[in-house]
């Protein structure tokens, strides 16, 4: 399946899943407007260095949410979508376009990063690529008396 294609049905299925959360249960989404809380500045660190800008942000500034099992595993594996899913949570309401470019930057850029390593590793020396090991030493051994 055509990466593009892919990206669009994640996209649809979550933008899906948030609107059945909100419409639904008692999810509620923020309504504090981006940039009455954040910058430019953190918008670009956190797009080009997630992982960093979560946890000066969440530890040091408490500028965003931080801690919790579910995060700790998104900082670790994932950080981009764990970004994507606290802009969902909290500015969905107030602003959508920026919460679809941090979902579109999410996976364009896990996807690229798994596509590069792949890449390199490709081309890397392998220790044991081949079991062959071509020719074959017979020896044998007796005890010494």
């Amino acid at each position: 399946m055509n990466t593009i294609i892919k990206i669009a049905l994640i996209f649809l299925a979550i933008t899906g899943a948030s609107t059945l959360l909100y419409n639904y249960t008692d999810v509620t989404f923020g309504t504090i407007d981006y940039f009455t809380k954040h910058g430019w500045i953190f918008l670009i660190s956190i797009a080009l260095f997630p992982r960093l800008t979560l946890l000066v942000s969440g530890l040091i500034f408490n500028t965003v949410e931080f801690g919790g099992l579910f995060w700790w595993v998104g900082f670790f594996f994932a950080p981009r979508i764990l970004v994507a899913i606290l802009a969902t949570v909290a500015y969905w309401q107030t602003n959508q376009v920026l919460v679809i470019l941090s979902w579109l930057i999410a996976l364009g850029g896990e996807s690229s990063e798994k596509i590069i390593i792949k890449r390199r590793m490709k081309g890397a020396p392998h220790k044991f690529a081949d079991y062959s090991g071509g020719e074959t030493i017979d020896a044998e051994f007796k005890v010494k008396e």
